[in-house]
């Protein structure tokens, strides 16, 4: 089996909102030094052992689904 980790995130020139409330809600527990906050997903897919050009396959996976290229990156990690 192979396995692929796909990031997910909003791409830098978008406000994170849940990133926001998350950083305001580090500095309220005394956190101050946080700068910023971006949150995203992390989708874990397997594949079978045959899978031919996996990083290909899931590239048109992200752009197909996974991810809303309009306003979200994406990152493909292909585990050993």
């Amino acid at each position: 089996m192979q396995t692929v980790k796909v990031l997910v995130t909003l791409k830098p020139s978008l406000l994170d909102a849940q990133g926001k409330v998350v950083q305001d809600g580090l500095h309220a527990l005394g956190y101050n030094k946080v700068e910023g906050v971006r949150i995203g997903k992390v989708i874990e897919l397997s594949l079978a052992d045959d899978a031919a050009n996996v990083e290909e396959q899931v590239t048109e996976m992200c752009q197909r689904f996974l991810a809303n290229t309009v306003i979200e990156n994406y990152d493909i990690e292909v585990l050993p």
